[in-house]
């Protein structure tokens, strides 16, 4: 393993498992939400956007956290690994709601002056809950049919299923240094 894609639901883990893999493996990470989303919630333009990861995956060592289509054919096309968290709804909904009131409420920045507000919380459209909740099912079998798929035969899936799976990879990853 050293260019690993992290993808999940909202919530699960990824940028707090992409983060650790990429310190065990000595390489850079790139958590793609930090690049897309500039001031106020703005979009990265699609070509600046795939340019940046397109650069970045050009490297012989990485570890890219997140689900964005519009770049997944660069990141998955150099990557390695793909390392899928597919916790169960409740553990993944837990999470998330407790990192969002906490974020929400000492007002953390996230990326680009950016920070979640009480106010999208209860907005169908712009809630994190809502999009992780209905999104669930349609992102578990997203990424299942994509490990069965012969195009991503060069990929290695990692099927995270549980924090203890966490430990073991990681474990696995630290022991093979």
């Amino acid at each position: 393993m050293r260019r690993i894609s992290v993808v999940g639901n909202s919530g699960s883990g990824k940028s707090t498992l992409a983060a650790g893999l990429a310190e065990l493996l000595g390489v850079p990470w790139l958590e793609l939400d930090s690049i897309f989303h500039m001031a106020g919630w703005t979009p990265r333009p699609a070509e600046e956007f795939r340019a940046d990861v397109d650069r970045f995956t050009a490297a012989v060592g990485w570890v890219v956290d997140g689900n964005y289509s519009a770049v997944r054919d660069l990141v998955w096309s150099r990557a390695d690994t793909v390392v899928w968290l597919d916790l169960p709804r409740r553990t993944m909904m837990r999470r998330l709601l407790g990192r969002t009131l906490r974020r929400m409420a000492t007002g953390a920045e996230l990326w680009n002056g950016n920070k979640e507000s009480f106010r999208f919380l209860l907005d169908k459209d712009e809630s994190i809950l809502w999009h992780a909740w209905t999104g669930h099912t349609r992102l578990r079998e997203l990424f299942r049919e994509a490990a069965a798929d012969p195009a991503n035969a060069h990929l290695t899936f990692v099927r995270i299923a549980s924090p203890a799976d966490v430990t073991r990879l990681s474990r696995s990853l630290a022991e093979g240094r």
